[in-house]
């Protein structure tokens, strides 16, 4: 059983900046599982102390029900993936997936045997040969890939391990790496900064800030629901269209418009108090002509995305972004109401989620509430 229990965990480095502040997380044997967040909240640091490249500063770390908070990293039988990818540069593509065979006394014999099994899984047929520098990156990234593989870890870690690859060949890693994922049925925790990769391959993500966790939950929940403004203005690719307003007799008052207030928030906010709107830019319906309950300004900016486009409509100084589909053709300056779909306006109080999904763990100060 590969599961990873963490509770309280602490990292302070030496000047008392806190990497990691007191955080819990459960992490489910044989889950695909995304560390998401800025650069600086604290998510390599966390797999690196899982890893035990660096040391606690409070708390513990156990993998497969085993406490390994003071073990050195070679006993704790993991896999770990790095962003440049650590690959030996004098060493032929065999010898460097070899190489921790090597460190295990294996013999040269039953470590190439092993080497080029996870060269055949792999898809390096061809390669054994040749030296970092004579490969690709996609090639690079899968090398490091079969050396972490051929240990036969309990579970893998990768940081940023499609950072350096280019826009078509992260695409073509991103579906490599949840095949062979699913394929061996690894425990393995990702962390990037890209919230595409995370929402296209984890079961579960964690969204992090200033070492603490935001929200955890399904890409979908992360998604449709997020539990706070941070998370709000972090995940999508656009992020989510935030607008002040005030509840009202039942609607609440927000650039101009009077949506009505969500049923399920209803009896839980009150007239005269301050919320946020927050709607993403694909929940909402672009219209040319005046709608009851719809956002009404004028059309800014037109980004073609292809199969779509992201429409821009200055709504009363606020900008309120809407993705429409083929044929859009308003021209900016152009009139333009943007209509919530139905059930898709959050509120959000305090910077919180009035009513968080009931299968949306609400996260403060880095535990579930």
């Amino acid at each position: 059983m590969a599961t990873i229990t963490i509770r309280g965990l602490t990292k302070v480095y030496p000047g008392g900046v806190r990497a990691l502040d007191g955080l819990d997380l459960d992490v489910a044997d044989g889950e695909f599982f995304a560390l998401l967040g800025p650069s600086g909240c604290g998510k390599t640091t966390l797999l690196r102390t899982v890893a035990g490249l660096e040391t606690a500063s409070g708390g513990t770390v156990c993998l497969g029900g085993a406490d390994v908070t003071r073990l050195p990293p070679g006993r704790r039988g993991v896999g770990m993936v790095f962003q440049d990818y650590a690959l030996f540069p004098h060493m032929t593509v065999l010898d460097n997936i070899a190489y921790p065979l090597r460190i295990k006394k294996r013999s040269r014999a039953d470590r190439h045997r092993s080497a080029r099994e996870a060269v055949g899984q792999l898809g390096l047929e061809g390669l054994e040969e040749r030296r970092p520098g004579e490969l690709s990156g996609g090639q690079q990234q899968r090398v490091a890939l079969a050396r972490a593989l051929v240990a036969d870890p309990r579970m893998f870690l990768l940081d940023e391990p499609l950072s350096n690859l280019d826009a078509r060949l992260r695409l073509e890693a991103r579906t490599f790496l949840k095949r062979l994922q699913q394929r061996l049925g690894v425990t393995t925790v990702f962390v990037t900064h890209d919230q595409a990769e995370a929402l296209a391959l984890a079961d579960r993500i964690a969204v992090m800030d200033a070492g603490r966790v935001r929200q955890l939950g399904t890409p979908a929940e992360v998604f449709r629901r997020p539990a706070n403004l941070f998370v709000a203005s972090f995940i999508g690719s656009t992020p989510m269209n935030l607008l002040p307003g005030i509840v009202r007799d039942g609607s609440v008052a927000a650039a101009g418009a009077e949506p009505p207030v969500p049923d399920e928030a209803r009896g839980l906010v009150s007239d005269g108090e301050p919320v946020v709107c927050g709607i993403r830019p694909e929940y909402l319906d672009y219209n040319e002509e005046p709608v009851d309950g719809a956002f009404a300004g004028t059309v800014s900016v037109v980004e073609h995305l292809g199969g779509s486009s992201l429409v821009t409509l200055d709504v009363e100084g606020e900008p309120v972004r809407v993705v429409v589909g083929e044929g859009f053709d308003a021209a900016p300056g152009a009139a333009g109401w943007a209509l919530p779909r139905p059930g898709r306006l959050l509120l959000y109080r305090d910077g919180e989620l009035v009513t968080p999904a009931r299968d949306t763990p609400l996260i403060k100060n880095g535990r579930p509430h």
